[in-house]
């Protein structure tokens, strides 16, 4: 069905009538908030952020709400809303749209969020997508990209370079579609990959993890240009000095797989490659011993001196400053 027969207020009432407690009949939506407030906002348009080609449009509408919600795990607050507005091109029909919320609503029923409202409008050049994710911090726990101390420990969740690889198998598939109906798919045994770049997962949990252990971080950002990018961006916020050692990154065995397969160094997948949406973060010194005790947290580094450079401690011994433009 195409959009213009069913016109816009009949399409919102379509695509949000299986969310819970959506109401869609004012210009502005009313809410609850307790706490510090806390929002984000994450724009994905068409060509930049990601390809219909082999992009689901399911897992779109999944993957743009997961990734706004890392920004909330990324200063340990607790979302409790979302907005999404949309500016759809002629070739979207009615259907494709409510694929798209189907991939929202599994994502809002995750992680427990509401959709408060949006907005949907004709675009020219492109699909769009922007959420708005809603939540609440308590002051006394709330963590900043600000913050970091000389000989704080530097810390990331998960393992790194996953979803870029997920990334590069899905461009090499599609590279080698024929265009015909019969043609067979073959993406190997990479679904890890896959998952880590179609379904990524705001890292809560390790909030939680550490919270339980009683520690709190200086300072902390989620792993979304690559953590030598997102470590340079700690850097110069909290106006200190960084060590990042590059044989300390944490990298699973299906990343350096496919990185030896496709010809990548598997180190630059892991610092440059992006959309991790892991959290990198510091610690004080004293919290050595707790850190490495849990499980899925690796120390990667410390921090130095205000003063002194962000830099990269290759596998030789090298020392590479970290650079904005690399």
């Amino acid at each position: 069905m195409q959009i213009s027969e069913i016109g816009a207020n009949a399409l919102i009432d379509r695509l949000t009538a299986s969310f819970e407690g959506f109401d869609n009949r004012d210009d502005a939506a009313l809410f609850d908030l307790k706490g510090m407030g806390v929002t984000a906002t994450h724009l994905m348009l068409e060509g930049v952020h990601f390809d219909l080609r082999y992009m689901p449009v399911h897992h779109l509408g999944y993957k743009a709400v997961a990734t706004t919600l890392s920004n909330l795990a990324a200063m340990n607050a607790t979302p409790a809303y979302i907005s999404v507005a949309i500016g759809v091109t002629a070739q979207w029909e009615v259907e494709d749209l409510e694929t798209l919320y189907k991939g929202i609503r599994i994502a809002t029923e995750r992680f427990g969020v509401k959709l408060l409202g949006g907005d949907t409008a004709p675009s020219v050049a492109g699909f769009t997508i922007a959420v708005t994710a809603i939540g609440s911090a308590d002051p006394d726990t709330v963590v900043c990209r600000k913050g970091a101390a000389p000989n704080d420990l530097i810390c990331v969740s998960g393992n790194l370079g996953a979803a870029y690889m997920g990334l590069k198998a899905l461009e090499r598939e599609q590279e080698a579609y024929d265009g015909s109906s019969d043609y067979k798919h073959d993406l190997g045994d990479r679904t890890y990959l896959l998952e880590r770049q179609l379904t990524p997962q705001p890292r809560f949990d390790i909030m939680d993890m550490l919270s339980l252990a009683g520690v709190k971080p200086t300072s902390m950002i989620d792993v979304t240009k690559g953590i030598a990018r997102d470590l340079l961006a700690l850097s110069q916020a909290s106006g200190v000095g960084m060590k990042l050692y590059e044989e300390r990154l944490p990298i699973d065995y299906e990343t350096a797989s496919m990185a030896e397969e496709i010809g990548i160094n598997v180190f630059s997948a892991a610092l440059y490659g992006g959309e991790d949406y892991e959290l990198l973060f510091t610690v004080p010194l004293g919290f050595k011993d707790v850190i490495e005790q849990m499980e899925g947290i690796a120390i990667v580094g410390y921090v130095t001196e205000p003063g002194t450079p962000a830099l990269l401690i290759t596998q030789d011994g090298r020392e590479v400053e970290l650079k904005e433009q690399e």
